[in-house]
Formats: C-alpha cells, structure tokens, sequence
C-alpha cells in the first residue's frame, strides 16, 4: 500500500483514532478488523505501475496481528486450575502485546512531529514522545549539496516504521512523511493551477529531476525554457518556479513544466510593451544573446535586434566588445515591423553624432593624439575618439620612400601623434599625417647639396630608366641612363652599374615639392663633345668610321665618344650614285651642321665630292703657266683618280 494511499485511508479515520483511546468493545472489534485487513489475500499496487521511480509508493507492513479469535484457537484446552491460571494469564500477556503492536501499526500511517536530539554519521535521533526514542537514515535529511537539512533542536515530521533497529530504537521515516507532505501540496497546486517551488535535483534523460518539498518529479527538458537550454548539467541546484502539468498518484508520477509560465508572463509582458513600441521611442530591455552581427535584446515579451553597426559610433569587432549577456540597457526603436513583429534597435542614436561638429574640434594644421585600431598596406587608422577615426596613409608617415609596409613603423595599440591634414565630414573621412611632426629633409637640400656638388653614395636600386643612389638616410638621388656616360650608348644602368655600388655623382637639380634629386656620373668626366665643337667648324672634312646603321642613314664615329649622322640621302658618290653605307666602314665625310646643345653633327659623302668637282673647275679656270698642270693632266688626275675609287 503506498504512502499516499494509506494516508488518504488514514485521514478519513484520524480523528477517532487520535483522540479516543478504544474501548472493550471498540477493541474487539478492532481486532477483528485488523486480523481481516492483513490477510495474506491483500494484494499490495504492481510495480510495473510504478511510471518514475524517484517518486513511489511505501508498501504497508507485511505481517499481521493475530486475532482475539486465533489467540484463543492457540490457547490449550481447558484442564485443571493451574493450567486455566496459565491460560488465563498467556491470554492477558497476548492482548496486551495486541494492543501495543495494534497502537504502532496505527502509528505507521500517521506522520508526527519529533525533536531532531543528534546526528550520527549515518543515522539522525529523534524524540517522537514515545518509551523510546527513533532513528532514520541520515540520507533522509540531506540536500542537494549532502548538508543534512536539520540540527538538533530542529522539528520534524517522521513516520514510524516496523518494529525497532537492533540498538532498540524505533525506525523512523522523514522521507515518507515529507512525500505524504508534498503530494498533499502538489495535488492542490495541480487542481488549483498555480505555481509551485522546486529545486533541481540532477540530470537525467530526457530533462531534470526536481524535488518539491520532499517529493520527485520530473521536468522535460523541453519544458525548462522558453528555447532549448544547452546545459542542463549547469542548472542543478537552482529553484524554480513551475506548474503541474500531470499527476498520477496511483503511478507516483508527477510532471511538471516550467515553460508554461514563462510563455504566460511572456504574453503579458509583450502586451505591455506593444502598448508604448512606436519608432523612436527609447525603452529599456535586457540582452538575450550575442551573434558575430548583433545583439538580440529582450525589450518585455517581445525581442528585437541591435545590429553591430548600431552600437557605437566608433569601430567593434565584436558586440561583446560594449554589451554582455544579461545586461540591462536602453535602446531606441528605429523600425518596427508589426505584422512580423520584428523590432530594429540602436544603441548609438541615444548620443550625438560625433562627426557632426568633427570639422571644428579637428581643424586642418592641428596636432591630435590616438591609438592605432588598424594596420592596412596602405596606411593606419587612427582613432581619436569613440567614433571618429582619421587615416595616415603610408606615404604621409615618414619622408623616407623607403618604407615597405607601415607595420614597420606602427603596430595596433600604439599612441601615435598626428596632423590632421584634411576633414570631411560628409564621407566621414579624417586624413592624418605623422612626418609632418619631423623636420622635412628636403627643405634644407639645397643648402646642403648644392648644384654642381660632387656627392656619393650606394647604389640602392636599378631600373630601366636609371640607378637610384642613396647619399644619406631617406635621401635618393636617380642617375638617368643618359648621364652615366658621355661615351658609351647604355641601353641599361646595370651595363655600368650593379646594386651595392659606392659611386660620386654630381647634383644636377633638386625639387623638394617633388621630392626628386637628379645627379649625374658622366658629368664627373671629361665632355669629349665640348672639345671637338671647340676644334671643328661646319665644313671640315673629317675621316669617320660606320657604327650602325638605321633606316634613315648612318651613325658615324668622328671622333672618341662623338657620333655624327648621316642621312641616307647624303651618301652619295661623285657622280650622284647612292652608296651603301655598312658597319665598319670608313669614309670621308663633311660636317654639314653642328649643334653644341644637342650634341649633335650632321655628316654628308655628297658634299665632300661636291667640294672636289669644284676645287676642278676653280684650277681649269686658272692661266696655263709653266708651273701649273694643264688640261690634260688635269683629265689625266681625274680619270686615275674615280680609277682610283
């Protein structure tokens, strides 16, 4: 029979069995009953019946009183008088053990209040008013953490069980008592559908196991929260507040849920808010959850979205860089949806926009402080306030071309000092300098290398249009191809020069707005060019040698390192034929033009023939003396000389 049960039986005879000790009759009559209750016939509740084992049913005691009838059927038959006095007194002795046996079986089914006196390691005394005192398990009275819930002095309410311990104590249940308890209190929660306190014992499958003042019940797992809760290992020992969805006291199971009642304030509570959401309203909420993008905060039975981008002014890399879970804050409505019910919140509309007066509190030319927030290959960015960031772009951190990456020169976190170079509020845009706070090398070039100097320094690099020598840190100078030599036509610096070189140049111009600085090698040696204009005039016959030769004519040298043209349509003979002029090569040829500043000179073969027809007619025009040639010889030298050629 299970507690509950028999305490149901119980409480409809208590008062007659509390208050009235039985008569003779009452207990003839009692003992009748009693022999009829405890027959080997009753049939005590199946357990495969049983639905949840953390809360079952006690069986009732299993051994039964003898009956006035079978303890007189015992007795011998009637004798002599000793034998009557003997049976007499056995019969006195048997009722009187009867009826003290009767009194504790009675005692079983009724839960009675003691005085906690000690606890053992294993086992609590108590003082329940009886000849003797009781002792239940310590087990009994120990919570979810294994702190025994009593102390001596403390009451409780215990159920006597069969008999008495070896130590001659009375066996005693506060567990019995405390389900009798508890199902009296569920079984009322459940019918009048209120709330009702559990404390969450363990995790089993499928939910929780909670205790409601002494009694098992269980908790789905789907039941626990409004969403699906990942760890419910994390929720032992806590106390909740639920409801009684099911109850089967012929099972012993009790389900309760705690789902229900917070869908229920949910509903209430989104009521409420719904009667005050409008866009631009500013209300109060608590943050729910955290995602890469956003925040989901609980504004009252009703969630909305804060998204990242309307957090801060300034830059997150992640919500939980302002806001955590649980936090309770005030958000505006920017866009509420009513048929999906979705609600848009920002954070950052409750203050001011910091680029709205930027361009006055960051005048251009003023020296500003931050910290590094970003490196990028372009540049850093720098952050000057919540919200407001400038860029120093690679070129303007230092004066020095040099710099690969700007990592070289600052990391994220760094506090750097700043000029602000330029503001735009409009495209929020803030562009900073850090070289400007050093001195310019190149304002004082030109005092330092003046033009016509001879500097040097290594070559740092080659391209295809020159070397770049370096003559001091951060200061290159290029040596364009065309000056590296006076003599030599270079098609590339590295048929001259190769990186790491040590050369002299001279400073042949300085541009400091652009930052360029031209040197030249070539100019350190002797210009062959000047001293062959200062010593040939147009119209001299010079002898030449074929270097190349182009579509349009011939290139010629006439000297060392000087190099004249002649044009195809120069190179003709004598008698007007075109020559076919080939590297290597060498003719007479007649400067024709002459141009210092270009360096350049104009060469012709048709000239130099020209010359010679008329140094002919010039002699033929002479008169005939014995000591000029005559007109044969004349014929004579001209024939042997085109022979000649």
């Amino acid at each position: 029979m299970s507690d509950h049960t028999t305490a149901h039986n119980f409480d409809s005879n208590s008062a007659v069995a509390t208050e009235n000790e039985p008569t003779a009759s009452e207990q003839t009559l009692t003992e009748q009953n009693m022999s009829e209750q405890h027959t080997p016939d009753a049939k005590e509740p199946d357990a495969k019946e049983m639905d949840h084992p953390s809360v079952g049913s006690e069986t009732a005691p299993e051994t039964s009183e003898p009956s006035v009838v079978e303890a007189q059927s015992a007795a011998p038959p009637a004798g002599n008088a000793s034998e009557d006095k003997h049976t007499s007194e056995d019969f006195a002795s048997a009722l009187e053990n009867f009826t003290t046996e009767s009194e504790e079986a009675v005692g079983e089914d009724r839960v009675i209040k003691g005085t906690v006196l000690k606890l053992t390691s294993t086992h609590v005394v108590v003082d329940v008013g009886a000849k003797s005192e009781g002792m239940l398990p310590l087990s009994e009275v120990l919570d979810h953490e294994g702190n025994p819930k009593f102390k001596p002095g403390d009451e409780i309410d215990v159920m006597r069980e069969k008999g008495h311990n070896e130590e001659g104590y009375i066996n005693l249940s506060h567990q019995k008592a405390a389900r009798i308890h508890a199902w009296d209190e569920v079984e009322k929660a459940y019918n009048e559908k209120r709330p009702i306190q559990a404390v969450v014992i363990e995790r089993t499958k499928g939910g929780l196991t909670v205790d409601i003042l002494g009694a098992r019940a269980f908790l789905p797992g789907s039941q626990v929260d409004l969403r699906p809760i990942r760890n419910l290992e994390g929720m032992k020992g806590q106390t909740l507040e639920v409801t009684v969805i099911k109850l089967n006291k012929k099972r012993g199971n009790i389900v309760v849920s705690r789902k229900e009642l917070l869908e229920g304030e949910q509903t209430e509570k989104r009521s409420k808010t719904l009667e005050h959401l409008e866009e631009g309203s500013v209300l109060t909420g608590v943050v729910k959850n955290l995602t890469e993008y956003g925040a989901f905060v609980d504004l009252g039975g009703l969630d909305g979205l804060l998204h990242i981008t309307d957090m801060s002014w300034g830059r997150l890399t992640h919500p939980r860089d302002l806001v955590n879970v649980g936090d309770q804050i005030q958000v505006k409505v920017l866009k509420y949806d009513k048929d999906k019910q979705r609600v848009s919140l920002g954070f950052k509309q409750l203050t001011p926009d910091p680029w709205l007066d930027a361009e006055h509190r960051y005048p251009v030319g003023a020296h500003v402080s931050g910290r590094v927030i970003s490196v990028t290959d372009y540049g850093a960015f720098v952050e000057l306030e919540q919200g407001i960031e400038g860029l120093v772009h690679v070129s303007e951190m230092t004066w020095s071309k040099r710099m690969k990456h700007p990592s070289k020169l600052v990391n994220v976190g760094d506090e750097v000092e700043c000029v602000v170079l330029n503001v735009n509020p409009t495209e929020r845009r803030i562009s900073l300098g850090m070289r400007q706070l050093a001195t310019n090398p190149w304002d004082a070039l030109h005092d330092k290398y003046p033009v016509g100097m001879t500097v040097e320094g290594r070559v740092r690099n080659l391209t295809d249009f020159g070397a770049f020598i370096e003559i001091e840190d951060g200061i290159d100078g290029l040596v364009h191809v065309s000056n590296l030599s006076w003599t030599k036509r270079v098609k590339h610096p590295s048929e001259v020069l190769k990186k790491g070189d040590r050369v002299k140049a001279i400073v042949l111009a300085i541009e400091p707005d652009k930052r360029r600085l031209s040197l030249g090698v070539k100019q350190l040696q002797p210009d062959v060019w000047e001293a062959f204009f200062q010593t040939h005039h147009t119209g001299d016959v010079v002898h030449g040698k074929v270097l190349r030769v182009a579509a349009f004519g011939a290139f010629v040298e006439i000297a060392e390192g000087v190099e004249g043209l002649c044009h195809k349509s120069e190179a003709v003979d004598g008698n007007g034929q075109p020559l076919q002029l080939e590297p290597g090569a060498e003719h007479d040829f007649k400067i024709i033009k002459m141009s210092p500043e270009d360096k350049k000179v104009g060469l012709s073969i048709r000239a130099v023939g020209e010359e010679a027809s008329r140094s002919e007619v010039e002699a033929y025009k002479q008169p005939v003396s014995s000591t000029s040639s005559t007109i044969g010889e004349l014929i004579s030298w001209k024939r042997a000389s085109n022979e000649g050629n």
